[in-house]
């Protein structure tokens, strides 16, 4: 149903990993992306954890010795965004209201208005960060979320429709599907 309402290739990814520690960052900045934003509950942190572990603070030192901006973007409250923010030594935007483009505007502000194409978004989730990502013309990566059990409800919701789009994504288009590695459970 959802589907209806947007155009299906704002629900394709650009690429599927397992986890944002399976990203080559690399790679990334060889097709010119210079800024990485994302999405902290489930991406980076499971929602009952308030810190950064240091394999976390490790994967964002790199970021930064790569030379990308990066910004934690998460529908969160300011103060969760913030301590984690400060502790990876990033800039945030909370309060995004992913899918929608407000928070990505605040952020894509704070760089100076890049190009789209020079954008990454990493989450893990289809309603909210691949949805917003490709509306936003963005490079988006999706990640299998860290701990389903301590979301919300609002984001076991979002599951639910999530569901329902990639079961259309594997009845209309197989190959896609299937490239991505995208499995049942999700």
């Amino acid at each position: 149903m959802i589907e209806l309402l947007f155009k299906k290739k704002y629900f394709y990814p650009d690429d599927y990993k397992k986890t944002v520690f399976d990203i080559n960052f690399e790679d990334l900045k060889k097709i010119g992306i210079k800024n990485i934003f994302i999405d902290l509950d489930n991406t980076l942190i499971p929602y009952d954890i308030h810190t950064a572990d240091e394999r976390t603070l490790m994967l964002f030192e790199q970021l930064h010795q790569l030379g990308f901006q990066v910004f934690i973007i998460s529908n969160n409250k300011k103060d969760r965004v913030k301590l984690f923010a400060d502790m990876v030594k990033s800039r945030y935007v909370y309060s995004a209201q992913k899918p929608f483009k407000s928070g990505f505007r605040r952020a894509l502000k704070k760089v100076g208005y890049p190009k789209p194409e020079t954008v990454c978004l990493i989450g893990d989730q289809f309603m909210t960060d691949v949805l917003g990502g490709k509306r936003m013309d963005f490079y988006v990566i999706v990640v299998d979320a860290i701990k389903r059990k301590s979301e919300k409800w609002y984001t076991k919701y979002n599951r639910h429709l999530e569901k329902q789009i990639l079961q259309r994504l594997r009845r209309t288009d197989q190959d896609f599907y299937e490239r991505l590695k995208l499995q049942e459970k999700r």
